[in-house]
């Protein structure tokens, strides 16, 4: 998906539960659009010029994920979330 492509919002649900995964700093395995898989431990949601992104650690470093750029979430305590986007 390139970068360069219009924010689509994420469905509100999905926001909220990705909110959680923040708050409780869980380590998510996340699949993204276009098929790239990564494992990481959920730190913060930011929003910069509209658009919003999952911070997320791996490595040991800090890694920005659009959120209409994953398709899916999961972890063991809350199952596999599939992101959907907003019906605005």
């Amino acid at each position: 998906m390139s970068i360069n492509t219009e924010y689509q919002p994420i469905n509100c649900d999905d926001y909220d539960n990705l909110e959680s995964t923040c708050q409780h700093q869980l380590h998510l395995h996340i699949k993204l659009r276009g098929g790239e898989v990564i494992e990481g431990k959920a730190c913060d949601l930011v929003l910069r010029k509209k658009v919003e992104y999952l911070i997320i650690e791996t490595e040991g470093k800090p890694c920005e994920l659009r959120l209409d750029h994953i398709a899916s979430f999961s972890h063991p305590k809350i199952g596999t979330i599939i992101i959907e986007p907003s019906e605005s």
